[in-house]
């Protein structure tokens, strides 16, 4: 009897202490908050409030990094004024596209009648609209591409850089249908012989 009185008065005290309202349970508290709650901003979120809350954001990529499915990026930066030593290392630069299916070379072929035949001509002999034996409205006559002996890498270069009275066409084209173009122009060029 004696411990039966004994077991009841610890278990009242163990249900009296854990019942206690002085002990504060906050169950919706995360163990590790930075895991529960990401400081991580979706893209088109509102982030005019960050640097207040002490965080640095841009919403651009890391650098250096290639977004999934992208070429690499060209590894030479556009010579200063006057200087042509980057224009003579894209030589050494090699096409990343060997060669072009069906359906990339039709494309490469638009591609090019839209951004380059104006000038350099619809057959890659220099003769475009825009030159038309000397008799148009532009004043420099455009290389014949089809016996222009010029690397992959510099002609890329020229397309993204602009050289002489060609301009850049960076912002007209992305890197994929650049090099896609110089393919198309090796390819034409390789007929053409």
């Amino acid at each position: 009897m004696k411990k039966l009185a004994f077991i009841t008065c610890i278990a009242t005290t163990i249900i009296m202490v854990s019942c206690n309202s002085s002990v504060k349970r906050h169950p919706n508290d995360a163990y590790i908050p930075d895991m529960g709650y990401s400081r991580a901003y979706e893209t088109y979120a509102d982030h005019s409030n960050l640097k207040e809350k002490g965080i640095k954001y841009n919403n651009m990529p890391v650098a250096g990094t290639v977004a999934r499915g992208e070429d690499f990026p060209f590894p030479l930066a556009h010579d200063a004024v006057g200087d042509t030593t980057n224009y003579h290392l894209s030589k050494t630069v090699p096409n990343p596209y060997d060669s072009l299916s069906e359906t990339d070379l039709v494309e490469a072929e638009r591609l090019y009648l839209v951004h380059c035949g104006i000038c350099h001509g619809k057959k890659l002999d220099g003769n475009g609209p825009l030159w038309k034996d000397g008799s148009g409205p532009y004043p420099a006559a455009p290389k014949n591409l089809i016996t222009l002996n010029m690397p992959d890498g510099q002609m890329f270069y020229s397309i993204t850089y602009g050289k002489g009275q060609m301009g850049s066409y960076a912002s007209q084209l992305s890197r994929k249908h650049r090099w896609q173009i110089v393919t198309y122009i090796k390819e034409k060029q390789k007929a053409g012989k």
